[in-house]
């Protein structure tokens, strides 16, 4: 079964087709049939209120509301049980077993711990092992501690502890510090700020030592962001360069530069593409960048391991490290960005859709190809090894 389009792409295509044109030219540019662009336009027509019909954002909401409604039904049983729990004259309470009997019921631990404020590691991790009446007379200080914490929590560790013995929990400093550096409890304190900013560390090896060469598609992938100023602001642009054909595989489009949009740009290429997972024998596809924030972020690096992609990062001020994006942004600058000035940031976006696209991709041969654009050279390399394969 294909993989369905990314919204994104599919916005920027209706997009592209409500400007004219003959609908068989506009799917013809961009890759897909003419019925699957009717149907985007229908459905576009219906979100827009042109055409009766529910739309997406309401279908969405209505599972939404289900979705909430069903939640609170949960939420509201997990209290109710735990009110007529904690009312029981059984002492010492304990929160656990209660979690179990709720999930005896049917109500996910996750829902119930998240409600009752704990982790479902923690639960697990109780489970596993009975707990000894030092870790309860510990688990007992602790929650103390962070009741105190909470009400003042510009204090240390001595404050704490002065505290909990005026409560009549009889308790040294040094304890309370144990417990304090154990549940993370630690006192507000203002730092000066420093001036300048430095690029943190690496998150990822550099595993490409600037060879921007590919034997076969989706085995390297560059990625880099550019910017652009319009009349209304900036627009981001993060893109995803196949570097087998040269092709733009993924890439995405912002007001912001967060790592948001990198990471849409990446799963816009992992939805069009066939992500090839590490083995033993290979590495699999490797994702190259340099050491932006936005690729250093941990949602950035959740999407590589979701995907199966294996990292790869440059060094510090080195250009060339990634060098083949930096070209592909050159040519996008001399093509469409310094063409003139942009009035809307919804008309750059279309610009730049329509180059990369109608242009760069089915258009604009390469020496290196062997003077093909990269939809020609990859359809030779699959009818190639089909060939072969027969």
């Amino acid at each position: 079964m294909p993989k369905p389009y990314p919204a994104e792409f599919r916005r920027d295509v209706v997009a592209v087709a409500r400007q004219g044109g003959s609908i068989a030219q506009v799917a013809k540019d961009f890759g897909i049939t003419e019925s699957c662009l009717r149907n985007w336009l229908k459905a576009a027509d219906v979100d827009d209120g042109v055409r009766s019909g529910g739309t997406r954002e309401e279908s969405a909401e209505l599972r939404e509301l289900k979705r909430r409604n069903r939640q609170l039904e949960q939420e509201n049983e997990i209290l109710r049980r735990a009110a007529a729990y904690f009312a029981k004259e059984i002492f010492p309470k304990m929160t656990y077993p209660l979690v179990g009997d709720l999930a005896a019921d049917g109500i996910p631990v996750a829902v119930t711990c998240r409600v009752l404020g704990f982790s479902t590691q923690a639960y697990y991790k109780w489970r596993a092992r009975p707990v000894t009446p030092a870790d309860l007379e510990r688990a007992y200080l602790i929650n103390a501690a962070l009741g105190v914490h909470a009400d003042d929590p510009e204090f240390g560790y001595r404050y704490i502890a002065d505290e909990l013995n005026d409560a009549g929990l009889r308790v040294s400093p040094n304890t309370v510090w144990s417990l304090c550096r154990e549940a993370g409890i630690v006192s507000v304190v203002h730092r000066r700020r420093r001036s300048g900013k430095k690029t943190g560390p690496p998150v990822h090896d550099d595993l490409v030592q600037r060879q921007f060469t590919a034997t076969r598609p989706d085995r390297l992938w560059l990625t880099d962001i550019t910017e652009h100023p319009t009349n209304e602001g900036k627009l981001y642009l993060c893109a995803v360069k196949d570097a087998f054909s040269g092709r733009i595989v993924g890439y995405s489009m912002d007001s912001r530069m967060k790592s948001s949009l990198a990471v849409a740009a990446l799963n816009n290429a992992a939805a069009r593409r066939q992500v090839q997972r590490a083995t033993e024998e290979q590495v699999g596809t490797i994702c190259h960048s340099d050491r932006g924030s936005q690729f250093r972020s941990r949602k950035f690096v959740v999407a590589l391991h979701h995907h199966g992609i294996t990292g790869s990062m440059g060094r510090v001020g080195a250009a060339g490290d990634n060098a083949a994006m930096e070209s592909f942004f050159a040519l996008l600058q001399k093509n469409v960005l310094n063409r003139r000035r942009w009035a809307t940031r919804a008309e750059l976006r279309l610009a730049i859709t329509r180059w990369i696209e109608r242009t760069y991709h089915r258009r604009r041969r390469q020496h290196r190809l062997g003077r093909m654009t990269p939809i020609e050279y990859e359809t030779a390399y699959a009818a190639n090894t089909l060939a072969l394969a027969a």
